[in-house]
């Protein structure tokens, strides 16, 4: 395994619609692997390939409330239902350093993905998993967090994150 570059804003490969993958075989998996040892070595609860530059539809989570690890590894993942109800969440994001906003996210989903095997899996969840599942399938459509967001705040925190990426500081 090995730990990946994650891009920052304005790096317009982030921008970049990922491409859904036929299955997931011996290379697909690595990147599974290598997307989680890097989402926790740099401690995320999300990642996208879209954010190393991998333009597949790949992501991994780890959307766990507790201590106990619960990683997901999914290849094209995609929302089959949303709940109506809807809450302001905070987030923050490896490619935006430093920079955190309320974002309105559906509290509730239905997803499916295919594994690490292959399989093709139907689940549901809420809470922090149903944020990041949302999040990171976001960015396999070249959306960033700060794009919900007013325009002000967005220009805001853009600003903020690529002077803290050039200058390590905020």
């Amino acid at each position: 395994m090995a730990i990946l570059k994650v891009l920052s804003v304005p790096d317009p490969r982030l921008k970049i619609k990922a491409q859904p993958i036929e299955k997931v075989d011996l290379p697909a998996r690595r990147l599974m692997d290598d997307l989680l040892e890097t989402m926790y070595a740099t401690e995320g609860v999300g990642l996208a390939a879209t954010q190393v530059g991998i333009h597949q539809r790949i992501i991994v989570v780890d959307g766990s409330e507790t201590d106990k690890p619960a990683p997901l590894k999914l290849a094209n993942p995609e929302l089959l239902w949303i709940s109506e109800e809807s809450a302001l969440m905070p987030e923050a994001c490896l490619s935006i350093p430093g920079q955190y906003a309320d974002v309105q996210r559906f509290t509730r989903i239905k997803f499916r993905y295919l594994d690490e095997h292959n399989a093709m899996i139907e689940r549901e969840a809420s809470g922090l998993l149903a944020q990041v599942i949302q999040h990171e399938i976001d960015h396999l459509n070249g959306i960033l967090f700060i794009d919900r967001l007013s325009s002000l705040k967005r220009d805001i925190l853009l600003r903020k994150a690529i002077k803290m990426g050039k200058t390590g500081k905020t």
